[in-house]
């Protein structure tokens, strides 16, 4: 049996760049030189992925899920008045999920925004388990960012080990020699 795979990429518009706006959670970060390169990417191919978005009926904005940095590009470099983009409709934590998945497939970002992104799951209710599968992350990994928080509420639902018993010693313990 095959899987079912959406393809969002078939159904590029074109839309006025002001009514793209960034996400409050991306903690991707691109070094000056990777942008230089990534403009250069543009200048020669053109954009050859759109900027994956979330539109807000409310807003009636597209809130970026995935391509911040090309967005960047067309705005301070290319002075566009319009971006390709896809639209994904998706729940915020999926979205969040989302954006992780795409900067971890190709590169890294930073340690202190990741574990803020870990301690916003943990309190729209994802539990470790869900968190590792969904980002592409080992349970370790989760547990070693949640600690970087150092807030209590990011081990609220945690198992802890059972590794350390205590129990009665039937035997006396060794007297110490002066």
């Amino acid at each position: 049996m095959k899987n079912k795979i959406d393809f969002p990429v078939l159904n590029v518009q074109m839309i006025p760049i002001e009514k793209v706006v960034a996400n409050d959670y991306n903690p991707n970060k691109v070094a000056p030189p990777e942008m230089k390169l990534l403009k250069l990417s543009i200048q020669e191919d053109g954009y050859t992925q759109p900027i994956v978005t979330y539109y807000d009926a409310d807003q009636d904005l597209y809130i970026i899920i995935d391509g911040f940095h090309r967005y960047r590009c067309a705005q301070e470099y290319f002075k566009l008045d319009k971006v390709p983009i896809v639209v994904v409709d998706k729940p915020i934590s999926n979205r969040i999920a989302s954006t992780i998945r795409h900067n971890r497939a190709r590169g890294t970002h930073g340690i202190r925004a990741m574990s803020d992104i870990i301690l916003s799951l943990i309190e729209q209710g994802w539990d470790d388990a869900t968190i590792a599968k969904h980002l592409g992350m080992e349970p370790e990994e989760v547990l070693r960012l949640k600690q970087i928080t150092g807030l209590p509420q990011a081990f609220a639902n945690h198992e802890f080990s059972k590794s350390w018993e205590e129990f009665e010693s039937k035997i006396n313990p060794p007297k110490l020699e002066d």
